[in-house]
């Protein structure tokens, strides 16, 4: 059997150590090649149609023409995802929307955890957070159990060659990104979609912490987001609309963030957690790194870090969430998106300032500079440190500043983690 496993990152290594453990012994012979862009170049996709299994990584679009042409060849086509999908034990909880997931996901988790904790039946608790967390899906596997709950944050890119669906899945906030990786807002839909368009891959009925019996198939949702409505609708399992719980106490700024907490809320009572238990794991959540992170405060001055903002729609969020004074940095490398909605949202806003730097950094400016928007004074600075330290210079006591860029970090940077980090340390460093 010959198998081509496409991109060798984390995920490729992964797929690699579990199909020579899987199929190892099972088939006579097992030749696997691996096809990586840093190992053979830009042809190394070039005849595909010579293997009989291809596994994709989520990087790599599963509409490629070289992806499809193996297809039609009789190829099968999977990926890490699938391949976990199929073979995953238990309750799979699915989180997509186009941000929030990592948030969303670690919540739920840690609420489940804490029920796990608080429960006097200890081994019918059995919680994972899985899928773009740091630790490859595959490599899970081995852990799981039929009583396993397993929460997976879930891309497009993941779910668009899915022929199966969670058993409980969440639909977050969607607005156009990645549109330099699928060709149009409708194919991000469509690939979103499966989140809930397929059947579970194994039928459960399952018994919450309150004792009920919970039946797949179940699907949350924002009714007042038209994507996330749009998709829970095809769905033919039970439809659960959420809305932000104005009750909920958290420790983190934004609006986006308190829907986002209302879903894991939501998700966990339908679970049976106790109330106390989700109120006070919601309470004691400081986020995650890189999105909303508060930083350090100089002189009065306040840092934020939300890095991890890489489309319009995060950065609208993030300037959204301050009522006080505030200076936006912005910019990086871009994906084709829209940035006028960040030039409708800065009327009004208290912003001062924007500062923006990176590959983009003119194509936003002129955007969010047009006739359609009130955007304040723009200036443009070469790279990340500039634009801090002209920020620092131009900010007053009581200001607001934030990296929001609206862009991936690919220009300056290995991607939004390590622009975040470098952010952070430049910040911490400044003097009084």
């Amino acid at each position: 059997m010959r198998i081509a496993i496409l991109g060798y990152g984390v995920e490729g290594k992964s797929a690699e150590r579990y199909l020579k453990k899987a199929l190892g012994g099972s088939v006579a012979k097992l030749e696997i090649e691996i096809r990586d862009v840093k190992k053979q170049g830009k042809g190394y996709l070039k005849n595909l149609e010579k293997f009989d299994m291809i596994v994709r990584s989520p990087g790599i679009p599963y509409l490629r023409l070289e992806i499809q042409k193996a297809k039609k060849k009789g190829v099968e086509i999977t990926s890490t995802t699938k391949l976990f999908f199929e073979n995953a034990k238990g309750i799979l909880v699915g989180i997509t929307g186009t941000k929030g997931k990592g948030t969303t996901a670690t919540l739920l988790y840690k609420i489940l955890k804490a029920s796990h904790l608080s429960s006097r039946d200890l081994s019918k608790r059995n919680i994972h957070l899985i899928g773009n967390m740091g630790i490859p899906m595959l490599d899970e596997l081995p852990k799981l159990k039929k009583n396993s709950i397993s929460i997976l944050e879930l891309s497009s890119f993941q779910l668009q060659d899915m022929v199966v669906s969670p058993h409980i899945a969440a639909v977050l906030d969607i607005s156009q990104d990645h549109l330099n990786y699928h060709k149009s807002f409708k194919e991000y839909i469509d690939a979103k979609s499966q989140i809930v368009s397929n059947p579970p891959s194994t039928p459960s009925i399952f018994q919450g912490w309150d004792g009920k019996k919970i039946k797949n198939k179940q699907v949350f949702y924002f009714p007042d987001n038209k994507s996330s409505k749009q998709i829970a609708q095809k769905s033919k399992g039970k439809k659960i609309a959420v809305l932000a719980d104005k009750s909920l106490i958290l420790k983190i700024s934004g609006a986006h963030n308190l829907k986002n907490a209302s879903m894991a809320a939501t998700i966990a009572r339908a679970l049976g957690a106790e109330k106390s238990i989700i109120n006070k794991t919601i309470r004691n959540f400081k986020g995650l790194p890189h999105r909303l992170e508060f930083v350090r405060e100089i002189n009065g001055i306040r840092f934020y870090n939300d890095s991890a903002s890489t489309n319009p729609a995060a950065t609208v969020a993030a300037i959204s969430a301050f009522k006080e004074s505030k200076i936006l940095i912005a910019g990086g490398a871009g994906k084709n998106l829209d940035y006028r909605p960040i030039g409708k949202v800065l009327k009004n806003s208290n912003t001062k300032l924007v500062i923006l730097n990176g590959q983009n950094r003119k194509e936003i400016g002129r955007v969010i500079g047009g006739a359609e928007s009130s955007a304040p004074h723009i200036i443009y600075v070469k790279d990340l440190r500039s634009a801090i330290n002209l920020a620092y210079k131009k900010a007053k006591k009581g200001d607001v500043i934030i990296l929001s860029p609206a862009s991936t970090g690919f220009d300056q940077f290995l991607g939004y983690g390590e622009r975040g980090d470098v952010f952070r340390k430049i910040v911490r460093l400044m003097r009084r």
